[in-house]
C-alpha cells in the first residue's frame, strides 16, 4: 500500500456509549473511501471491526479494533472501541496512542453514562476532540438537547460546526457552518448535493457561523487581530484557529451523522484530514525518565506497544505506534523491560481480521507485527543505544473479584498458563495466586468483564472452569490476657515424646509496657508477613525447659498463628511469654515441644476473648446529586460508615469505610441504583473488628468444615 509521511497520517480513536453507532460509522467510513466494496451490519455480524465470535454473540464491541481508511491523500488510522466500562482497558490504551478522540453521541439519548465515564480519560490525556451527533434519522432524535447536555458535561468548548435541517425519520440535510453550505444527501446516502442555505435557515446559520468564527479567532492572537480588522475570517483562517483550539482542548467541533444511512461521514473525514492534528503537531510523548520523545521521522526508531492479542491459528499480535524514526520490515530493536532484542520480520496495517503487508511505517503511524517473544503491552522497542522507555499506560485498578477453579483438576497447571496469557493481553484483568486463601482469584472491571474471561476460557481455550466466591483474608487476635498449660506425652514403644509448656498470651500494641509477670531472659520481636507482630518472651528460669527447645516452642506458636484457632485465618498482634514447663531426660525432643507450644497457644487463645478482624476499605463514590440518598442507603445497608461528603461540579462525593466482605457486592448494587452513573474508588484502610454475630457465624462455619474434613 501507499506509504504516507508524518504530515499526512491521522490517528483517530472512536469513542462512545454502547449502541451509539461506532462500529457502523467505521463501516461507513471504510466503504465511503473504497476500502471495502459493501457495508456490513452489526446485526448480520459481518462488519470489519467486530469480527470476534463473542462480539457476534453479544452484538456489540468487546475489543478495540484497528482499522484504516484513505481519504483525499491522507491516511486515517481508526481504533474502534467498546462502549462499556467493563472493557475500559481497551478504551484507555486506544485513547493513549491516538491523536484525536472522535466521540459519538446518540441523538436519541444525549450524553449517556458510558460517554461520561469515557470522557474522564479523554480529558485526562487532553486529547483533541471531535463530537459527532449520530442517529439523527431516529424518530426521537433531538440535536439541541444533545448539544446542551454535551456543554453541561464537556464545557463551553463544545462548538457547533453543523446542525440538522430536518432531524427525525426524514433526516437528509445539514447546514455546514464552516463552508456556509447546505448538504442534502440522496436517499441511500453517499455524496451529498451542495445547495445554498434556505432563507428559513439563514438567520440561525449566520448567528452560529459568527459564533464559530469567534471561537476560531479567540485561540490565537494573530487570528484575533485579523478578526477585529476584517470582522470575519476566511475558511483557511478558521481551520487554523479551530486546530489551535483543538490542540489547546478549548474547541470540540460538533458534526451531524446518520452512520447507518451513510450521511455525513465524507465531510467528517475531510475535516479530520484538514483540521485534526497529526502526531507531529501533538505534544511529544514522555519517557519514563521525564525526557521528551518528539515525533521526528529522522530520529532513532522508537515504538510503543499498546495492545497485545492472541489470535487462534495465528499467534501473538502486537499493535504499536511508531513514536519516532522509521520502522522497516526485518528491523531488530531492543526491549529493555524484556531484556531482549526483537526482530520485526513482518509489518502490517490491519483492518479487523484482515492484514496488509507493508515495508515501512513512519513516525506517527500505527501498525502491527507477529510473534514477538518477550514484548508485551506497555513495552517500548527502540535502538539499544538510546534506551528510551515510554511512560506506561496507567490502567485502573480492578473493581470486582471472583475465585476460579478448573472443573477438571488435571487442568490446574494449564489454567495458570492461560490466565497469564489473558493478563498479558488485558492488564486490567489481574490474577492473584493467594496462598493464604488457597484460591486463584481474578480481579476485573465488572461482572461482564469476568463473564467475558470465562467465555474465552471455555470457547477459545476449551477449558471448563467454575467461578466461586472469593474468600476474605480475615485476621485473628485477642482482647485480654490468658494463661494455659499443655502436656504432650506419647509412648509407642522405644523412645516416646514428652514436653510440657506453661505460657501466657496478651494483646500486643506499639508502646505497651514491658512484661513484668515473670522475669524476661530473651525477647524475639517478629514482624509478621501478613501484618502485625508477634513478641515472644523467654521467661524460663532454673532450667525447667532447656534453652534448645525454645525455638521449637516458637515454631509451634507460629504454625498455629498461620492457621488461627477461630477461623483458620492468620493471627496477629500477640505477646507470648513462656514461663515454665517440664522435660524428660529421654523422651523430650523438638517435635514434643513444638506440639506442646502449639496446643498451649491454642488453648490460651480461646480463653483470651478472641477477636476476628476484617479488611476495611476507604471508598469514594462520585454520584449525581439526585442519587446521593439512594447511594447512602445502599452503603448503610452494607455495614458501611459514611465518613464525609463533598461537592465536585454537579456530583456529590461520598466517602465511606466499607468491609471487603461487602465491597464485592456493593459495586454491582451501586451500578444498579445509579444506572451506572456512580464512579467508585477504593483503597485498603485497616483491619477492624467484625460484629459479634458475624464472628460467631464464621467461627461455627469453620468448626463444621473441620468436622467434615
Amino acid at each position: 500500500m501507499k506509504t504516507y509521511d508524518e504530515k499526512h497520517i491521522r490517528n483517530i480513536v472512536l469513542l462512545g456509549a454502547a449502541k451509539s453507532g461506532k462500529t457502523t460509522l467505521c463501516e461507513t467510513m471504510l466503504f465511503e473511501a473504497g476500502i471495502i466494496p459493501r457495508r456490513g451490519t452489526v446485526e448480520e455480524g459481518n462488519t470489519v471491526s467486530d469480527y470476534h465470535d463473542v462480539e457476534h454473540e453479544r452484538g456489540s464491541s468487546v475489543y478495540a479494533t484497528c482499522l484504516h481508511t484513505e481519504w483525499r491523500d491522507y491516511k486515517i488510522n481508526i481504533i474502534d472501541t467498546p462502549g462499556l466500562e467493563d472493557f475500559i482497558g481497551e478504551i484507555i490504551s486506544s485513547i493513549r496512542v491516538c491523536d484525536t478522540a472522535l466521540l459519538l453521541l446518540n441523538a436519541q439519548y444525549g450524553v449517556e453514562v458510558g460517554t461520561e465515564q469515557i470522557w474522564d480519560y479523554v480529558d485526562k490525556y487532553r486529547k483533541p476532540t471531535i463530537l459527532a451527533v449520530n442517529q439523527l434519522d431516529a424518530e426521537q432524535a433531538n440535536f439541541t438537547r444533545t448539544v446542551d447536555e454535551a456543554r453541561r458535561v464537556f464545557g463551553p468548548a463544545v462548538t457547533i460546526m453543523q446542525y440538522p435541517v430536518n432531524q427525525g425519520t426524514g433526516f437528509n440535510s445539514v447546514i455546514d457552518l464552516l463552508k456556509m453550505t447546505m448538504y442534502r444527501f440522496p436517499e441511500n446516502g453517499g455524496k451529498p448535493e451542495k445547495l445554498p442555505i434556505p432563507d428559513s435557515e439563514k438567520e440561525q446559520a449566520e448567528r452560529l457561523h459568527n459564533e464559530l468564527v469567534e471561537k476560531a479567532a479567540e485561540n490565537d492572537d494573530t487570528l484575533m487581530e485579523q478578526y477585529f480588522e476584517k470582522g470575519s475570517l476566511d475558511e483557511d483562517e478558521m481551520r487554523q484557529g479551530l486546530k489551535i483550539g483543538m490542540l489547546k482542548h478549548q474547541v470540540f467541533p460538533v458534526f451531524c451523522l446518520s452512520a447507518i444511512h451513510n450521511m455525513g461521514s465524507g465531510r467528517l473525514m475531510g475535516f479530520i484530514d484538514n483540521v485534526a492534528p497529526a502526531a507531529i503537531e501533538m505534544p511529544p510523548e514522555q519517557a519514563e525518565d521525564g525526557s521528551a520523545i518528539p515525533c521526528d521521522p529522522a530520529a532513532s526508531p522508537v515504538l510503543f506497544v499498546f495492545k497485545t492479542l492472541q489470535e487462534p491459528h495465528i499467534g501473538r499480535l502486537s499493535f504499536f505506534k511508531v513514536l519516532a524514526g522509521e520502522i522497516k520490515a526485518g528491523v531488530e530493536l531492543y526491549n529493555e523491560k524484556g531484556n531482549t532484542s526483537e526482530r520485526l520480520n513482518q509489518l502490517f496495517i490491519t483492518d479487523g481480521r484482515n492484514r496488509q503487508n507493508t515495508d515501512v511505517l513512519r513516525a506517527g503511524d500505527i501498525g502491527c507485527t507477529l510473534k514477538l517473544k518477550n514484548t508485551l503491552t506497555n513495552h517500548t522497542l527502540s535502538d539499544k543505544q538510546s534506551g528510551k522507555q515510554v511512560k506506561p499506560i496507567d490502567f485502573p485498578t480492578p473493581k470486582v473479584r471472583v475465585a476460579i477453579e478448573a472443573t477438571n483438576k488435571a487442568d490446574d497447571e494449564k489454567l495458570g498458563e492461560v490466565l497469564a496469557e489473558l493478563h498479558m493481553e488485558d492488564p486490567t484483568l489481574e490474577i492473584e495466586y493467594n496462598r493464604e486463601l488457597k484460591q486463584v482469584i481474578l480481579h476485573g472491571q465488572g461482572d461482564l468483564h469476568l463473564a467475558l474471561t470465562k467465555w474465552r476460557l471455555e470457547n477459545i481455550y476449551k477449558m471448563h472452569v467454575e467461578y466461586i466466591p472469593a474468600k476474605i483474608p480475615y485476621r485473628e487476635t485477642i482482647r485480654k490476657h490468658a494463661t494455659a498449660t499443655y502436656r504432650h506425652k506419647k509412648q509407642s514403644g522405644g523412645a516416646g515424646q514428652f514436653g510440657e509448656v506453661f505460657l501466657t498470651i496478651e494483646p500486643y500494641y506499639e508502646g505497651m509496657p514491658p512484661y513484668k509477670e515473670h522475669p524476661v531472659r530473651d525477647t524475639d520481636e517478629i514482624d509478621l508477613n501478613w501484618g502485625g507482630k508477634l513478641v515472644f518472651n523467654n521467661c524460663i528460669v532454673g532450667g525447667s525447659i532447656d534453652a534448645r527447645f525454645l525455638p521449637s516452642i516458637l515454631k509451634g506458636v507460629m504454625e498455629k498463628m498461620q492457621e488461627g484457632p477461630l477461623t483458620g485465618s492468620y493471627v496477629r498482634d500477640i505477646r507470648v511469654s513462656v514461663y515454665d514447663g517440664k522435660m524428660h531426660p529421654v523422651d523430650s525432643n523438638d517435635i514434643s515441644f513444638k506440639i506442646a507450644g502449639m496446643m498451649a497457644f491454642r488453648d490460651a487463645f480461646h480463653q483470651a476473648a478472641p477477636q476476628l478482624l476484617e479488611p476495611v476499605f476507604d471508598i469514594e463514590i462520585s454520584v449525581p446529586d439526585m442519587m446521593s440518598g439512594d447511594v447512602m442507603s445502599e452503603l448503610q445497608s452494607r455495614r458501611s460508615i459514611i465518613t464525609g461528603m463533598d461537592t465536585q461540579n454537579n456530583y456529590q462525593v461520598i466517602k465511606a469505610r466499607t468491609p471487603q466482605a461487602e465491597l464485592d457486592k456493593l459495586y454491582a448494587a451501586l451500578r444498579n441504583v445509579t444506572q451506572g452513573k456512580a464512579k467508585i474508588k477504593s483503597v485498603f484502610a485497616e483491619y477492624a473488628p467484625v460484629p459479634s454475630d458475624v464472628q460467631k457465624k464464621l467461627s461455627e462455619e469453620y468448626k463444621s468444615a473441620e468436622l467434615v474434613a
